[in-house]
């Protein structure tokens, strides 16, 4: 029999064995490791970065370095907070490293959302002659037709603001006026002009030019930017838009003034040389409708203004809106697409994103029903047999002429909707719930793909919510939100309808949402819900949005540990809850200021209301 202990004819114990292996196989381990990369001669064959190969732990040379990983980073203080950066349960710091996926790593507060700079919006200006004496029906008929013209702008970027006679009166050659024997017509746009000027220049336009293009379309992009070299005007405008900064629009305020012929001038534009102005022959994307156009054109609001002007002033304004929401459709002729990455149980959950969409893409009455601008001719009117597409895709798609509506919800929220659970426990979020911020990852799979961390992901969607042309294209709403924000028709520049029209021809009233059209299901998309889980929807949406907002001890422990485990996903609902927070403080704040001038007219009565909240600190959100 053999005996297994004798090794190279030496006897050893057997439990001396693996010992002896261990420290033959340490030798081996050491001698590959120190001796054979030094043995191998570099060559075409082998990389000299194999023959090189060292073992190092790495060092940290810089104790400064501002990385988040460095050890010795010692701690600092938050960022200052900054002025109306609260608002409706949402706190924000506006910074330049905005695309930063998590916003603690600079605000160092977990619940301080991390927003791009304001944009600065240049300033449009509209002058309303507060000395004419109106009654008060036209007065209320030309303050709302003055409040459709500021929301049209200020969706578009701008910041429109309505001059009057105080503006102008505060000019020094205001006094030069007044001795001038001059014709009442050109005096008025004298009076115009040196508002204009006092304000520093910029854009003066009439209170009937309306943009009437894509968000995106070079003439306003180029009015955006509020640099403008000379003093410009339009080609068959008239009146409707000057450009120019301060120092050319006096310059040419005194040339009118002085000008010998000015006691027969009728306007500015014929009391001064050929040469003042640059005369610009491209304005496709405005709409100017004065006097002239809307007895061509639309006759019949031409007529109701002769029989009564308050009255006409009314159908205008319905006019306008009208065209105003078509072009919009006509920009979108994709359609809406309201996200609903889980559709098996979150119809509830989206369900004031479709009626938002629904609103949208309704025909809304006009006093001339089928229609088109007077800048865009051949547009294609809104009738309800071709309504506008509503789809409930499962995936965010970036495509050109499709407006995108989303509905973000909280990681609790998500689970207990995904879940069908009343309650959710820390002992269920670790050990049940498998996949980390399946929100962001359904959501952007078809546009990133499969194999992207979230930190990739949250910053893709913030691009998707505040990037650069993105506020134009899409809007972002909080699931715990029971219903849409009350001031839309500021994001969109025209009064969302809530009935349409029934046809192009026809102006009778569609009852509701029955005669509207319903979203289109792709099968791609997911299963429709049963009826059950429909039933079992709101129940459980409510007590998710309970425990969004409870301040019980066991209900903030369960929210910190689910959003703890999904930190992509509660960064994506942060951040969208406080953009569309900053957007609406943004234009109180504007609305308040703005609301003490020009006898207040062109206010939003609601907005005015609304904004003394934030002048005693109350950001309470409805």
């Amino acid at each position: 029999m053999p005996n297994h202990g004798a090794i190279l004819g030496l006897r050893i114990a057997p439990r001396r064995v693996s010992f002896l292996l261990v420290l033959v196989g340490l030798f081996a381990l050491f001698t590959l490791l120190f001796t054979l990369p030094n043995a191998i001669p570099t060559g075409p064959s082998l990389s000299k970065s194999i023959a090189d190969h060292k073992f190092s732990i790495p060092k940290y040379k810089d104790k400064l370095s501002s990385s988040i990983l460095n050890p010795f980073r010692t701690a600092s203080h938050k960022p200052p907070e900054q002025k109306n950066s609260t608002y409706g349960g949402s706190s924000w710091y506006s910074n330049w490293n905005w695309r930063s996926p998590f916003s603690s790593s600079i605000t160092l507060d977990e619940n301080r959302s991390l927003l791009p700079p304001l944009k600065d919006r240049a300033p449009i200006y509209c002058y309303y002659d507060t000395t004419v004496q109106r009654d008060a029906a036209t007065k209320e008929a030309e303050s709302a037709l003055l409040l459709t013209w500021r929301r049209a702008w200020w969706a578009q970027g701008f910041k429109p603001v309505i001059l009057s006679t105080a503006e102008a009166m505060n000019n020094p050659l205001y006094d030069e006026l007044q001795r001038l024997d001059v014709e009442p017509g050109f005096k008025r746009e004298m009076m115009r002009w040196l508002a204009w000027e006092n304000m520093g220049g910029g854009l003066l336009s009439h209170h009937l030019l309306f943009p009437m293009a894509a968000h995106e379309d070079p003439l306003l992009s180029f009015l955006r930017r509020g640099e403008y070299p000379g003093l410009t005007r339009w080609e068959g405008f008239d009146n409707a838009l000057f450009a120019g900064p301060k120092i050319q629009v006096a310059d040419a305020i005194i040339q009118a003034l002085r000008n010998p012929k000015n006691k027969k001038a009728k306007d500015f534009i014929t009391a001064v040389t050929s040469d003042t102005f640059h005369v610009d022959p491209s304005h496709d994307s405005l709409a100017f409708y004065d006097a002239k156009t809307v007895e061509k054109t639309y006759p019949k609001v031409a007529e109701e203004t002769v029989a009564s002007r308050d009255q006409g002033i009314k159908s205008l304004n319905l006019l306008i809106n009208s065209h105003l929401h078509n072009t919009w459709q006509d920009v979108f002729s994709n359609g809406i697409a309201v996200l609903k990455p889980m559709p098996a149980h979150t119809t509830h959950m989206i369900k004031p994103a479709l009626e938002l969409a629904a609103r949208l893409s309704a025909c809304r009455d006009s006093p001339v029903p089928a229609s088109c601008p007077p800048n865009l001719p051949k547009c294609s009117p809104c009738v309800s047999s071709h309504p506008m597409k509503i789809t409930t895709p499962a995936r965010y798609r970036n495509t050109t002429g499709l407006y995108t509506i989303g509905t973000v919800p909280h990681p609790y929220t998500l689970r207990t909707l995904d879940t069908f659970r009343d309650t959710l426990d820390i002992a269920y979020i670790r050990r049940e719930i498998r996949k980390r911020d399946e929100w962001l990852y359904l959501v952007f799979q078809e546009h990133l793909g499969t194999g992207i961390p979230s930190s990739v992901r949250v910053v893709k969607f913030k691009d998707a919510v505040a990037g650069e042309y993105a506020t134009s294209h899409s809007l972002w709403l909080t699931a715990e939100k029971e219903s849409i924000p009350h001031d839309l028709e500021w994001w969109f520049g025209f009064e969302i309808p809530r009935n349409g029209t029934d046809d192009g021809k026809s102006e009778t009233p569609v009852p509701g949402p029955e005669r509207r059209p319903k979203p289109e299901h792709d099968p791609a998309d997911g299963p429709v819900p049963t009826d059950e889980d429909l039933s079992r929807e709101p129940r459980l949406l409510e007590r998710a949005r309970e425990v969004a907002k409870s301040n019980v001890d066991e209900d903030v422990r369960v929210r910190s540990a689910i959003e703890a485990w999904n930190l992509a996903d509660t960064e994506a609902w942060r951040f969208a809850k406080a953009f569309l927070a900053r957007s609406r403080v943004e234009r109180l704040k504007w609305e308040e200021e703005e609301s003490r001038y020009a006898g207040g007219v062109g206010s939003d009565s609601d907005d005015t209301k609304r904004s003394s909240w934030l002048r005693w600190g109350d950001d309470k959100e409805d």
